[in-house]
């Protein structure tokens, strides 16, 4: 994590040998949330569904042990807290959580989905320390995610039209939800997060087609269009219809503002995606073959 106002160092208060829970601790998010708090020092169990203490979401069998002597937790809903029943679950995790004994959560959230707003409400009046860290697309869409491959092969089809969105990088977000968790200063907070500026998807073809020196194409569809492609193409029907809400209902302009939340929790600036597209285009990420 890197901090540019002294005030806003983490203090990594009060931490005990008790392992903060990285619930999806094998996903994007948890991932680099687990080793951030492996670099301050503080004890960190990630747990997912091939972790050697699973972690299943669909499996509340597995819940007790992953959460087990935890102190903190980092929740992370797989695959969106749009989906039926995840409310249920958080819910039920929540709960699950206090009687453990848990602390402190901090809960990833979407940014402008009702359905994560409800979310946020169980963990806000759960009674532990709380924080909510809520954003909405990733820069890591493009290179880590189902977005990678149409940008390699020159074409990205999308149902989105002109709607920009404020795409934030990942890795903010996992400094902001690690210093959540080690610093009680950031608790009692939604830390609303997106990037500098707002962009379309046409204009991130642009700068990604600028920095690999191949042309991309941006080519707006309807949403028939791109989920009859995306079931034609082998793409499970629940997913296609998650990727339908999302492009459908939440980008829809609702989350067309910036905000300044990576600085207040930071003290520094949120990467514009320029930059992670230069890193990403050195490193190799858009080439064939590279994944």
């Amino acid at each position: 994590m890197t901090f540019t106002n002294p005030s806003l160092a983490p203090l990594s208060d009060s931490f005990t040998t008790a392992p903060t829970v990285i619930l999806g601790g094998t996903g994007k998010t948890g991932g680099r949330v687990t080793e951030r708090l492996r670099a301050a020092g503080s004890p960190v169990r990630p747990v997912g569904r091939r972790t050697p203490i699973p972690f299943d979401w669909t499996d509340r069998d597995t819940w007790d042990a992953a959460i087990a002597g935890s102190e903190r937790a980092y929740v992370a809903y797989a695959p969106d807290l749009a989906v039926p029943g995840a409310l249920d679950d958080v819910r039920a995790l929540t709960e699950r959580l206090i009687a453990g004994g848990v602390q402190r959560i901090v809960l990833l959230s979407g940014r402008g989905e009702p359905e994560a707003a409800d979310a946020e409400d169980v963990v806000i009046a759960s009674g532990a320390e709380w924080g909510v860290v809520r954003c909405s697309w990733f820069f890591q869409n493009f290179t880590e995610s189902y977005l990678r491959d149409p940008l390699v092969q020159g074409a990205l089809h999308l149902p989105a039209g002109a709607v920009s969105e404020p795409f934030v990088d990942l890795d903010d977000v996992a400094d902001v939800a690690a210093a959540t968790l080690m610093d009680a200063r950031l608790t009692g907070r939604v830390h609303e997060l997106t990037g500098p500026e707002l962009l379309t998807f046409g204009q991130i073809t642009e700068i990604v087609a600028r920095h690999t020196g191949h042309p991309i194409d941006y080519i707006p569809v309807s949403a028939e269009e791109y989920a009859q492609a995306a079931l034609a193409e082998g793409v499970p029907a629940d997913v296609v219809a998650l990727l339908g809400y999302l492009f459908g209902v939440v980008l829809d302009g609702r989350n067309e503002s910036v905000t300044d939340g990576v600085e207040r929790a930071l003290g520094r600036a949120p990467r514009s995606f320029e930059a992670f597209a230069a890193a990403s285009a050195a490193a190799g990420l858009w080439r064939e073959g590279v994944h």
